[in-house]
């Protein structure tokens, strides 16, 4: 049992150096302000949207890119309607999209669609007119001010921004709220902590932008893991590349209700990680030299798998103690090793759960009593990462496959509704009532 132990302690220190850089991000946005903004340019903007059967949802969201404040013929909406055997094609053009159809089974993926959406676009337009591209998922919505605020962090002149990224459907169960309170944790205590001390930042799925500059270095989107935006982030980041963060851009995403989808998509995204670890891990930590870049540092100590590493040690500890019971020997090592592990997880999770609580409160549109209850599951919700983990240790392959959504048709008005402090007749077009909308530009 001494050697379990040891392992143990070892095993310990591995996790809490992976994390402990992340704790202290907990502390800076009470700590430090974001810097003024350089003088505001009007840019020219295309908006991608990659959409596989997103029929009932994606008129939405090319009426909010519509509904924006800033200059409507400043921002060109292409949509990508992949593999569809629905009238998605039909419904984004009727909505005003430029719309081109993709049909391949073998290149199977957000990434390979993407990349499908940039080419066509270099061919339909050769001058090249837009200053920077938007990247969004087909059931997002954005708060009418997004662009503009993207484009005031564009202004300053970073070349790939993300934002903020909030759920449409938080209220709906612990499964969604726990992806909510995971979303706004990464958005207000990783992402706004690195900008704050001017570190790089790391994409998130969907909400981010990326200049003209940086597409014609990438001559395409050639990201075609299971996680292609966070592979996009490593390889920006290796090569010395700032990714800023706008926290005033909001955009809202829909997450799976079922656990069966959650399953689904987050043993994608573990399967993910530990591609883009394999294939980055080496230029990170190349860049963590060349650059004095504590950004590689801190992208790597993210994809670095503790996960699947603490799942094992826990394992063995079963192991141990079924053993010891069969046995007769000494329990009280892996068993209070189990148990203090356990406790010690949660109570972090739930306090990460409750400073996000406490400080996104108004952000997180549903009743006050279920953004209470959820704070109690939010340790529950992460906890399930860690049987996702040994199964995609487990197998050998993981494909893309479509997540269901909700596929419900929802305004802005309807999610700020949810909120129980707001009575649903008070409030008005896009906008809840403790905002001031913004003039146009």
């Amino acid at each position: 049992m001494e050697v379990i132990n040891i392992i143990n302690f070892i095993v310990a220190i591995i996790v809490f150096l992976c994390c402990a850089h992340q704790y202290i991000y907990l502390f800076i946005p009470f700590l430090k302000k974001h810097k003024p903004h350089k003088p505001t340019v009007m840019h020219n903007y295309a908006v991608l949207i990659s959409a596989r059967n997103e029929e009932a949802v994606i008129a939405d969201l090319i009426e909010s890119i519509h509904n924006q404040t800033y200059p409507s013929h400043l921002i060109t909406v292409f949509v990508v309607a992949d593999n569809c055997t629905d009238a998605t094609a039909d419904c984004a053009r009727r909505a005003g999209a430029v719309v081109w159809e993709r049909f391949n089974k073998k290149k199977v993926g957000k990434g390979y669609a993407l990349d499908f959406l940039l080419n066509e676009i270099k061919l339909a337009y050769p001058e090249d007119p837009f200053d920077g591209y938007f990247v969004f998922d087909a059931d997002n919505l954005l708060d009418e001010n997004y662009v503009a605020e993207m484009n005031k962090t564009f202004s300053d002149g970073h070349d790939i921004i993300t934002s903020y990224r909030n759920s449409k459907n938080f209220g709906d169960n612990w499964i969604t709220a726990g992806y909510g309170l995971m979303f706004l944790r990464e958005a207000k205590y990783l992402n706004n902590s690195r900008m704050l001390l001017n570190l790089s930042c790391a994409v998130s799925g969907t909400g981010f932008l990326f200049s003209r500059k940086i597409k014609n270095k990438m001559h395409g989107w050639h990201f075609h893991l299971l996680t292609e935006d966070i592979q996009f982030t490593a390889h920006n980041v290796m090569k010395g590349r700032k990714i800023a963060y706008c926290p005033t851009a909001v955009l809202y995403d829909e997450q799976p209700v079922t656990f069966q989808q959650s399953w689904t998509q987050r043993e994608r995204w573990a399967k993910g990680y530990l591609q883009v670890f394999s294939h980055y891990c080496k230029g990170l930590i190349r860049g963590i030299f060349k650059y004095h870049s504590f950004s590689c540092y801190d992208i790597f100590l993210t994809l670095f798998p503790t996960f699947p590493l603490t799942v094992g040690t826990l394992v063995m500890n079963i192991v141990a103690i079924i053993v010891g019971l069969c046995t007769g020997a000494d329990i009280s090592g892996p068993l209070g090793s189990l148990a203090g592990y356990i406790l010690n997880v949660y109570l972090i999770f739930f306090a990460i759960g409750l400073l996000t609580t406490v400080t996104e409160w108004k952000h997180i549109h549903c009743q006050k009593r279920k953004k209470i209850k959820y704070l109690f599951t939010f340790p529950v919700f992460m906890f399930t990462y860690m049987p996702i983990s040994v199964a995609v240790v487990l197998r050998r392959k993981v494909e893309w496959k479509p997540i269901k959504h909700g596929g419900h048709s929802k305004t802005l008005s309807d999610i700020y509704a949810q909120d129980d402090q707001l009575p649903a007749a008070a409030v008005p077009s896009g906008r809840p009532v403790e905002q001031k909308t913004k003039e146009r530009v």
